[in-house]
């Protein structure tokens, strides 16, 4: 049985209009697209994109990676039905990343309901800050997926979802071309193109755009290209007729880094900013299916494309939802909780469960008691005030230090509730490591590849019905 999707919406979908007419994609920009139906439509002729894109991970990363990919298939979907043109769902894999903390580990729940996280290694605090499409998944990988497996429980799917980890995520297979095929051969076949902008054809064509960029200045100072130097991948700054990195402060002139963007286009990239710019001159991109961090940053990237002549895609928020299994959802319902429960500080969950397993008459003491010195300390503190004003704080004082010290006491007993109420401590470190490891909502920490050995590709296929139902209705 699959667990229950519950939707969790950024933001309204609204309207979908597409700003630009359809063309057709040119052979350096398909070359970067992994072969399947996808992209044999993206080759066909005059098309429309909806794309989403987001850094490479471990295992796929976590969930929202994967409700990213489903949103722009679902989009892709609507607006082609809607507006009679072919319209073709693109995963941009943003390989020229460097962020190897974020990329190099993997959340899971474990089969006795615990949260477990795989990390290949650490990257020196020395070593330069390579793109993640020359960072190998190394040897370590191997350790990383047999982790996985003795973590998770046992089923009828954990064989093949393991193969399909292993397939991808080879020692020797660099983390981006990992995680795109891993992707590709999950959504691939439902029609997504899972596109790599560091293949070397994408880089030639993305290189004259990349250079037009240098020009532009942010809000920084700084441009909003980055080119891999000493100390790795540094962002370029004008600096008299020529450019400076950030970090390794090495000077190029404009004849250099041209001449880079003719002979070694890889070592050229965009920041975060102009990354999409670069992509919708690439590819004919209608909407963009967006995270809440992206809606936020990515208007000002408005001031790049006006610069560079290209027209910016709708920015839409992508679907968000969260896993609710059977075992989770009967505790919520048996406690009345809702999600937003686990979305608190430590142990305030925790307090308010085991205090309601008190006496009735205890729980109404403490209350009493709390009334009490709430209306004879107002009662003392206007008689006081009467003789001498000046006491009005000392009593204040007073009733804060007999209100804490009631508040104490109270605590105490919690406290000692707990220790005989274990099984009720574990049922909700259970649900909390499940919807909300970490202190973060289940999408940005878990790989939905712990939920596949669970659920199964029934998993998938719900999901991918639950957010073709959301692109159909919003």
């Amino acid at each position: 049985m699959i667990p229950k999707i519950v939707p969790t919406p950024i933001a309204p979908l609204g309207p979908l209009v597409p700003r630009l007419a359809p063309r057709a994609v040119s052979p350096d920009v398909l070359a970067a697209a992994l072969p399947g139906p996808g992209r044999d439509r993206l080759a066909a002729g005059p098309v429309l994109a909806v794309t989403s894109g987001q850094q490479p991970g471990l295992f796929t990363g976590p969930l929202y990676t994967v409700y990213k990919a489903l949103s722009a298939i679902a989009l892709a979907r609507r607006l082609e039905r809607d507006q009679g043109v072919p319209v073709v769902p693109v995963f941009w894999v943003a390989g020229d990343d460097h962020d190897f903390a974020e990329a190099n580990h993997a959340w899971f729940v474990t089969a006795s309901g615990e949260l477990a996280r795989v990390v290949l290694r650490e990257r020196p605090a020395d070593a330069p800050l390579l793109p993640l499409f020359r960072e190998p998944c190394g040897a370590e990988v191997t350790a990383a997926l047999s982790a996985v497996a003795a973590g998770t429980p046992e089923t009828e799917f954990k064989g093949d979802v393991l193969a399909w980890l292993a397939r991808c995520y080879r020692p020797e297979a660099t983390l981006a071309d990992a995680f795109a095929e891993a992707l590709d051969a999950l959504l691939g076949p439902k029609g997504l193109v899972v596109f790599r902008p560091y293949h070397p054809a994408a880089k030639r064509a993305a290189a004259p755009w990349t250079l037009r960029a240098l020009e532009l200045s942010l809000a920084d100072g700084y441009s909003p290209v980055f080119v891999e130097a000493r100390l790795g991948r540094d962002r370029l700054q004008r600096d008299g007729d020529g450019f400076v990195t950030r970090r390794s402060g090495e000077r190029f002139t404009r004849a250099e880094l041209e001449r880079l963007g003719r002979e070694e286009p890889d070592r050229l990239s965009p920041n975060v900013l102009l990354r999409p710019v670069v992509e919708a001159a690439l590819l004919p991109t209608v909407a963009y299916a967006a995270g809440p961090a992206e809606l936020g940053y990515l208007p000002e990237a408005a001031p790049l494309y006006e610069a560079l002549g290209v027209a910016p895609p709708a920015a839409v928020p992508r679907w968000s939802g969260v896993l609710l299994d059977a075992r989770v959802e009967r505790f919520m319902e048996r406690h009345g909780l809702g999600l937003e429960a686990f979305d608190g500080k430590p142990g305030e969950l925790e307090a308010r469960l085991v205090r309601e397993t008190l006496p009735a008459d205890t729980v109404a003491l403490f209350a009493e008691l709390r009334r009490e010195l709430g209306t004879r300390y107002e009662r003392l503190e206007q008689a006081v005030a009467d003789v001498d004003p000046t006491l009005r704080r000392t009593v204040q004082s007073a009733r804060n230090a007999a209100l804490a010290a009631t508040e104490e006491i109270e605590k105490k007993l919690v406290a000692s509730r707990k220790r005989e109420h274990e099984a009720l401590l574990r049922q909700i470190a259970r649900a909390r490591a499940v919807l909300y490891p970490q202190g973060r909502p289940q999408e940005r920490v878990l790989t939905l590849a712990s939920f596949l050995v669970r659920y199964g590709p029934a998993l998938l296929g719900a999901l991918e019905d639950e957010v073709a139902r959301w692109a159909a209705t919003s």
